[in-house]
C-alpha cells in the first residue's frame, strides 16, 4: 500500500480533532511552498535527505516549489526554532521537519498550524505528551525505530551468547527516535540474554560516540558488542574498537546505513545497520504535505502514524 494511500486513512481516523487550519491563498492560487527543515546537515544521512528532496521537486516542478535548510549539528535545537520561525514569516505553505527535539519543537509547530500552515513530522516524532498540551495533532510519517532496532539487534545476537556484556551508545536523550532505537536494542538484548552494562549517549555525533566508545571499552574489556543509535555513532565506536585493539573482538552496530559505513560492513568491522531509505523518508513527507494541501475543504489538523520502511542491512559474517 502506497504512503499515500496510509495517509488517506489517517485522515479519516483523526477527522475528531480540534485544530482547523485552511490551505493559504497562495497554495490555491499557483503552485504551493514546501519547506524541509532537517537536523545536522553535517550528518550524511540528512545530506541524503536533502538530495532526495530536490531531485523528486525537480521531477516535479510543475506541482512545488521546494526550501530545505538544517542546522549546523543535531543538537541546534534553538537554530531550528528560528528556521520555522523564519518559515512562517515566509508564509510557506507546508513545513516538512525532522525535530531536533521531539518536545522542544512542539511550540513553534503550533504557531505554525495557527498560521494556517501544514505542519508534517518526519523522522523523529513529536512527543505526544507536548502535543496534547498545546491542544494540536501532527501526523508523523516515518519508520517505527523500535522495531527497525530490534532488528539489527537481533542480527547481532547471532553472534553473541547468553550472558556477554554489550553496551549501547545512544542518540541526544530528548529525541524519541533515539528512545526508541535504544528499547529496540533492549528488546533484542533481553531475548539474546545479554547484558547491558552501559548505556550512555554519543549525541548522534562521531566524536562524541568515539569518546564514549573508549570508555566503556576502558570500563568494560570483556565487552563483546556496542550498539549505536545511528551510524555516525558507530563510526566513532569503531575508531575506538581499533584504538583499543579489539577489532574482530567487539561488534559494531548502527542504524541509518549511510555510505561511509559500506566498507566497515564489508570487511566486518561493523557487524549490521538498518536502511531506513534517507533518501525517500523526506519524499514521503512532501507528497503527504501535498495531498494534504490539495483539500478544497477545511482542513482538519491530522494526527495518526504513516509507516514507512526500514530493513536490516547485514555486513560480513566475519
Amino acid at each position: 500500500m502506497s504512503s499515500i494511500s496510509l495517509f488517506s486513512k489517517s485522515i479519516a481516523v483523526a477527522a475528531a480533532s480540534l485544530c482547523m487550519a485552511m490551505p493559504s491563498a497562495q497554495a490555491s492560487a499557483e503552485k504551493p511552498r514546501v519547506a524541509l527543515v532537517m537536523k545536522s546537515l553535517a550528518n550524511e544521512f540528512f545530506l541524503t535527505m536533502e538530495n532526495g528532496a530536490k531531485a523528486h521537486q525537480k521531477k516535479n516542478s510543475d506541482k512545488y516549489e521546494l526550501i530545505t535548510n538544517g542546522v549546523k549539528d543535531e543538537s541546534d535545537t534553538a537554530g531550528q526554532i528560528k528556521l520555522v520561525e523564519q518559515m512562517i514569516i515566509s508564509n510557506v505553505d507546508a513545513i516538512v521537519i525532522a525535530p531536533a527535539d521531539s518536545k522542544a519543537l512542539v511550540a513553534v509547530a503550533k504557531r505554525a498550524i495557527n498560521a494556517g500552515i501544514v505542519v508534517i513530522n518526519i523522522d523523529n516524532q513529536f512527543d505526544a505528551a507536548a502535543l496534547k498540551e498545546k491542544g494540536i495533532t501532527v501526523p508523523f510519517v516515518g519508520p517505527l525505530d523500535r522495531k527497525g532496532a530490534e532488528q539489527v539487534g537481533d542480527y547481532l545476537a547471532k553472534f553473541i551468547k547468553a550472558g556477554d556484556k554489550v553496551g549501547i551508545i545512544e542518540g541526544l536523550p530528548t529525541a524519541n527516535n533515539a528512545k526508541l532505537r535504544t528499547a529496540g536494542f533492549q528488546d533484542a538484548m533481553k531475548k539474546a540474554g545479554a547484558k547491558v552494562v552501559s548505556l550512555q549517549t554519543g549525541e548522534w555525533e562521531i566524536d562524541k560516540a568515539n569518546k564514549v566508545a573508549a570508555a566503556m571499552l576502558s570500563e568494560n574489556p570483556d565487552i563483546k558488542a556496542l550498539l549505536c543509535g545511528n551510524d555516525s555513532m558507530a563510526i566513532g565506536a569503531v575508531a575506538a574498537v581499533k584504538s583499543a585493539g579489539l577489532t574482530g573482538k567487539v561488534r559494531v552496530v548502527g542504524f541509518d546505513n549511510i555510505s561511509a559505513v559500506a566498507p566497515m560492513l564489508k570487511d566486518g568491522r561493523m557487524t549490521a545497520t538498518a536502511e531506513q531509505h534517507a533518501d525517500k523518508l523526506a519524499i514521503y513527507g512532501i507528497e503527504n504535505a501535498l495531498k494534504f494541501l490539495k483539500a478544497k475543504t477545511p482542513i482538519k489538523t491530522l494526527g495518526g502514524i504513516v509507516e514507512t520502511p526500514v530493513d536490516l542491512v547485514a555486513g560480513s559474517k566475519k
